[in-house]
């Protein structure tokens, strides 16, 4: 049995799990709570209280006149002042703990994320691979569970098609690269669209159509899957809202107005 005291590896499962549940999922009841309380031998309400603790030092649920739980809580503060604006680290050595207390190693867990790293490198080259596709991974897991795994502008919620968008692409800023801040669960024909500047969002999250794409009004492809999301505004997050400075930079930079 775990002592009364938590440790720094429960700590960091605990923060990392926070990141991947909506707010309101933060209960006894939820699986990935009862998964996480088993392997560190505590019960599923002590994981919760840690949980609703870590909300508590949230700026972005204190935004929106959310609170959480500040009683015994003081030892979360430590954890997310350490590894909040370190997301890379978090994500990864909390992902690295899990797969050993899951009896396993972080290259077979992600053995499907990590399979086209060229066989020929290794070490700490090999390494920082890893990471950056273990980390990509509990993004897409991240913003895909703030939209309840459906896309934001269609309502699809076929997890083989759905993309964790990126507002801010990821080698236009290492430090929002993993902000869930800046992603926007869509699928996979309108993440491209996205991707590309073909289409972008107002600061009130509305969809908006370039030109390049004004231009093919009357073929059977616009009618069929662009013309049905003119004038879409994006569904509420459940957890995290998009920063509307990313939204502007994409207006800005890739938007083929």
């Amino acid at each position: 049995m775990a002592s009364n005291l938590w440790t720094r590896d429960e700590m960091i499962l605990a923060l990392n799990l926070y990141l991947k549940l909506p707010f309101g999922k933060m209960d006894r009841r939820t699986p990935e709570v009862i998964h996480l309380a088993n392997i560190i031998g505590r019960s599923p309400n002590a994981v919760a209280l840690r949980l609703v603790n870590f909300a508590s030092y949230d700026p972005i649920l204190k935004e929106r006149g959310v609170s959480g739980m500040t009683h015994g809580g003081k030892k979360c503060r430590e954890y997310w002042d350490e590894f909040f604006n370190d997301r890379e680290k978090l994500l990864f050595e909390s992902e690295m703990i899990l797969a050993k207390l899951e009896n396993t190693t972080i290259e077979k867990k992600y053995q499907q994320e990590i399979r086209d790293i060229p066989t020929d490198i290794s070490g700490d080259t090999k390494l920082r691979q890893v990471k950056i596709r273990v980390n990509q991974y509990v993004f897409r897991q991240i913003v895909l569970a703030n939209y309840e795994n459906k896309c934001a502008l269609t309502g699809i919620d076929l997890k083989e098609l759905l993309v964790a968008s990126h507002i801010i692409p990821w080698s236009e800023n290492v430090k929002e690269r993993l902000n869930p801040e800046n992603g926007i669960c869509l699928s996979s024909l309108y993440d491209k669209a996205f991707d590309k500047g073909l289409i972008s969002f107002t600061d009130d999250k509305y969809i908006i159509f370039s030109t390049r794409l004004k231009e093919n009004v009357g073929k059977e492809y616009y009618a069929r899957y662009f013309a049905p999301v003119e004038n879409a505004r994006l569904v509420s997050p459940r957890k995290y809202y998009i920063n509307p400075q990313f939204l502007e930079w994409h207006r800005d930079c890739i938007f083929n107005r």
